[in-house]
């Protein structure tokens, strides 16, 4: 016998109403979840997900079983989004976010990206009901999430005001207040993905204890399958997944592999600066840009790539794409920021670098020497299988969840779950 908890999960962006990682980290969660036997429900900022899209909608998701989605949509909006994200608290959709939660009977209720969807002034709502923060992003010191100042380097110390206008935002006057120390408050968890990212918000202000739950994959019995599958590509490559942003690093690959020929480079994914990298790489025929690929078809890519490259010379909070490689017995080769070599060198998964320079030398000892590869792909994928997989994260957050119950002295219904 075990508790079925009830949990509402806030989130500016959920899939297929999303971009990047975030969002898709979140879907993961709330499906963990459920098949632990609890209840979800999504509240998500459809409107955010409509003014940085071109074009409809995708189709409506088919409903799961155990778990509610909840789109918030109105007629204002961008107007609406633009006084969510000035005064910092939800406005237009307040009446209903109160009565959702208030009828609810929520267990817990768990923060995610809450940028659009409510802001700091969403923390309080739920009375005595037990709160979990999760910092997908560094959104709590950073209007722009990403400690990427000005659009173009790391962020060393605020600057903020102009930082925002680079972006083309106009600043949240309401971070130079005590606004969100105040609310932070009614969270009783806030949780970092990484060791990292709890150092640099604590280096930037933030002074709440954060305890430490990394991202998870769903687990796979074994990946031998996909070695009986044709390699999506005729050559020997390395392989990149993510956005096409500055941030990302991708530039620096590409001045690398005009010094490696001895393998391709595939780029998976697509952004706002997919443009100017295409045209960086354009007399080299060994890189390939495929665009946005389905995550069902990424598993192939990733189990015949000699590692996955992850370049990114902005501050992340974990590095989803790693597990993604792990999780197929893949190497990575990272570059020394963030919580990236956190990560690959406690797995033992795989090599980091500096300089370009050192990029090359790692894509030449892997290219060179498969059964160092194939050491590296079966190190990373026993750290994945230990530390990363659903069936080990999934129970520390209801291990946490029923903790923070317990000292609020509730005491959900107990069923027996299957």
């Amino acid at each position: 016998m075990t508790a079925a908890l009830r949990f509402c999960l806030f989130t500016t962006f959920y899939p297929p109403y999303s971009f990047g990682g975030d969002g898709i980290a979140v879907q993961r969660l709330a499906r963990g979840l459920v098949a632990c036997g609890c209840e979800v429900t999504i509240v998500h900022e459809l409107d955010a997900y409509r003014a940085l899209h071109n074009g409809p909608d995708p189709p409506a998701p088919d409903p799961e079983p155990g778990l509610k989605l909840v789109s918030l949509e109105s007629r204002l909006g961008r107007l609406s989004l633009l006084l969510t994200h000035q005064c910092g608290r939800p406005v237009v959709h307040a009446r209903r976010i109160r009565r959702l939660v208030s009828e609810g009977r929520f267990d817990v209720l768990m923060f995610h990206n809450i940028s659009l969807v409510g802001g700091p002034g969403l923390l309080s709502y739920g009375g005595d009901i037990p709160k979990i923060y999760m910092a997908h992003e560094h959104w709590l010191v950073c209007q722009s999430h990403t400690l990427w100042r000005h659009n173009r380097e790391i962020c060393t110390g605020r600057e903020c005001i102009r930082c925002a206008l680079h972006y083309r935002r106009p600043p949240q006057f309401w971070r130079w207040t005590d606004y969100l120390n105040r609310q932070a408050h009614h969270v009783d968890t806030f949780v970092a993905m990484s060791e990292f990212s709890r150092q640099k918000h604590r280096e930037f202000g933030f002074d709440r204890q954060m305890e430490i739950l990394p991202q998870f994959l769903p687990a796979t019995e074994n990946t031998s399958a996909l070695d009986d599958q044709i390699s999506p590509h005729s050559r020997p490559y390395f392989l990149f997944v993510g956005r096409l942003e500055r941030l990302k690093g991708l530039d620096d690959v590409i001045v690398a592999f005009e010094k490696f020929a001895a393998a391709d480079l595939l780029v998976a994914g697509d952004g706002e600066y997919g443009n100017a990298l295409r045209q960086q790489a354009a007399g080299n025929a060994r890189i390939v840009f495929l665009g946005r690929v389905e995550q069902g078809a990424l598993d192939r890519y990733y189990r015949h790539a000699i590692a996955l490259v992850v370049p990114s010379v902005g501050y992340e909070t974990f590095g989803l794409t790693i597990l993604e490689a792990f999780r197929c017995r893949t190497p990575v080769i990272a570059r020394r920021v963030g919580p990236l070599p956190e990560i690959v060198e406690n797995a033992a998964g795989g090599e980091t670098f500096g300089t370009i320079d050192e990029l090359v030398s790692a894509l030449q000892r892997l290219q060179t020497d498969p059964a160092r590869r194939a050491v590296l792909g079966n190190q990373a994928y026993r750290a994945f299988q230990d530390h990363y997989s659903d069936r080990v994260v999934v129970p520390r957050f209801l291990d946490l969840a029923r903790s923070l119950i317990a000292k609020r002295g509730q005491h959900p219904p107990m069923t027996s779950v299957a």
